[in-house]
This record gives structure tokens, sequence and C-alpha cells, in this order.
């Protein structure tokens, strides 16, 4: 699979990068392989560490990967952006490039931005995929948050998620991401997944101190139609870590058939 286009687009009045995967239409190609996937990042961070998640999807179906406003190389904001003007900008972006239903996966803080999204536009999105969800209701303080982050950099991540973490954290500069946090504290995830119509798979890394066993349990019961899956041997960046395993858990969720790859090795629970 070659390299993903990077589309520079402009919704909702901001400007965002998309990665763009798409298969050939015939019998093999795009037309009939389901919907497209769609990944979003989470804070601080960029399509980078979901590059392998996104090109192992390609295989099988159409993939997009978003540059929200003020991450990765796009330019940031003259103002600090809600999650629902983050949804918006998404939801903006692949309308204008023809992608009106979808599977939607986002990652930490684009789970928010996921459950937005739905809740905006729900006839848009089939399936959601949240992985490592944010922020446990039982852990709403930045400090809390900042330990369990630093816990799994230390003993749960590999170098190369630490790595990509590391290197876009410097990219999106402390004062855009200490915006964005408090955007991401103030966000009721647990009320706001109860109101999602579309069916729910939760994905966390067996070791994940962010997004914690008991807390993805919880948000997949309230969903409508909601799943979970753990992965054994990573933490918080499951993607990247365990990027078949979430690959496959993806395709079968979301019916689309497989072309490659394995069987996702993840424990149901």
């Amino acid at each position: 699979m070659s390299r993903p286009d990077r589309l520079e687009i402009e919704a909702a009045g901001h400007l965002g990068h998309v990665y763009v995967s798409t298969r050939p239409a015939g019998p093999a190609g795009g037309e009939g392989a389901g919907p497209a996937v769609v990944l979003i990042h989470g804070i601080g961070v960029s399509h980078r560490y979901l590059s392998r998640l996104h090109g192992l999807l390609a295989e099988s179906v159409d993939t997009y990967s978003i540059d929200l406003p003020g991450f990765g190389a796009t330019p940031r904001p003259e103002h600090t952006l809600s999650v629902a003007n983050h949804a918006t900008f998404i939801l903006g972006a692949l309308e204008q490039l023809g992608v009106l239903e979808f599977v939607l996966v986002g990652h930490s803080m684009g789970t928010q931005f996921a459950i937005e999204a739905a809740l905006q536009q729900p006839g848009r999105i089939s399936q959601l995929v949240l992985m490592g969800p944010v922020v446990d209701a039982k852990r709403r303080t930045v400090a809390q948050q900042a330990l369990a982050l630093g816990r799994d950099s230390l003993f749960f991540e590999s170098p190369s998620s630490n790595a990509l973490v590391f290197t876009d954290y410097l990219r999106c500069g402390p004062t855009w991401y200490l915006k964005t946090l408090r955007v991401m504290m103030g966000y009721a995830t647990e009320q706001k997944i109860a109101r999602v119509s579309a069916p729910v798979l939760v994905v966390r890394g067996a070791n994940d101190p962010v997004a914690s066993a008991g807390w993805c349990s919880r948000l997949a019961a309230q969903a409508a139609q909601g799943q979970l899956l753990e992965i054994e041997g990573t933490g918080h960046v499951v993607q990247h870590n365990r990027s078949v395993e979430v690959a496959g858990a993806i395709l079968d969720f979301a019916g689309i058939r497989r072309t490659a790859g394995e069987a996702p090795q993840g424990r149901p629970a």
C-alpha cells in the first residue's frame, strides 16, 4: 500500500490535514468493500501514531486520518476549540471529500471528538470505535491524568510509540496543549455516550492506566449498543503497539471484508 495522500482542508472556518488512502474501484476495490474508516488522534498528537493502523486498514477499505486544527503541522486557530468545534470540522472536512457514511475511530481525546460527531450527525456514522477513551469519571483531576500517563509511558509503551507521542507534544507546544487539556477535562464522556445511537466498540490495552478496565466497562455498558475489547500486552497507545489486532477488530466490528491481515488476538470482555 502506497503512502496516503495529504490534503489540506478548510472546514468550519479552520484548516486541517486529511491523509487519504482509497482503494481502486472494481471487484476487489473500494466499491462494495464497506463504509470508509476515519481515524482521529488525541490531545497533543497527530496522525503519525495512527499510521500503522491506517496502513493495515487501507489494505481492505478506504481509510482517512485527520490532523485536527492546531495539531501536527496544521496552523493554530486563533481561539481554543471546543469538542463540538472539532467534531464539526471532522464532519465538514469529510463531507467536502464526499465521505458521507463512515466508521469513526478515535483514540484518547479523539474518542470525545468521535462521540460528539456521532451526536451531531448520527445518520453518517455507521459504527463508533473508542480506543483508550478519556476522561475516567473517577479520575477527574489533571494530576491524576498526568500520573496515569506517566506510568503508561514508563512501563507499558514501546520506544517507538513514546517517540511519536513526545515529538508530537513538542510540535504542539505547551500553550495549545494546556488550552485543549481544559476542554478535554470538562467533557462528560460518560453522559454523552448514552445518547449515541450507533453501535460502539470500546478498545483498551489491558495494561492501560489512563483508560482503566472499570471505566471502559462502564462506557460500553452505557452505550445503547456497546461492546468492550481488551488487547493484551500493551498500554494506552494500543493502536500502534498492537495494530494488527486493532485493525482486525475494527474490520470485524464494522462487517468489512478483510483482504489482508490476521484475526484479532484481543480478549473480549
